[in-house]
């Protein structure tokens, strides 16, 4: 029990650490700079990046919030993800992605 509340506690705070790096980079950000997109091939499928001045901000090699950790499908769902987060990025909001977006996206879980 002690190990799976420090994979917790330490998960949560690399989230909120990662959360607080792609802040302060946001807050950074003219209106010049673009963000990318980009989708890869992994072992068991797709996964995405989103870069910032060249440099990889979010790799994302498997869908979020679901309990396996299995990739995405196709490329395009990968991309559709991608670009969703970018869209909260650019409004100041918290790049995470919650069930209910991924199926409103059609995203194949």
């Amino acid at each position: 029990m002690i190990i799976n509340i420090k994979q917790f506690f330490w998960s949560n705070i690399q989230k909120n650490l990662i959360l607080f790096t792609l802040l302060l980079l946001l807050a950074s950000c003219t209106k010049k700079e673009v963000l990318k997109t980009a989708a890869f091939k992994t072992n068991s499928g797709w996964g995405y990046t989103i870069a910032y001045k060249e440099k990889v901000v979010i790799k994302q090699t498997i869908i979020p919030v679901i309990s396996d950790n299995k990739s995405f499908a196709t490329e395009n769902d990968a991309l559709k993800v991608a670009d969703f987060v970018k869209q909260k990025l650019k409004q100041n909001l918290s790049p995470t992605v919650t069930k209910n977006e991924l199926i409103l996206l059609k995203i194949k879980l």
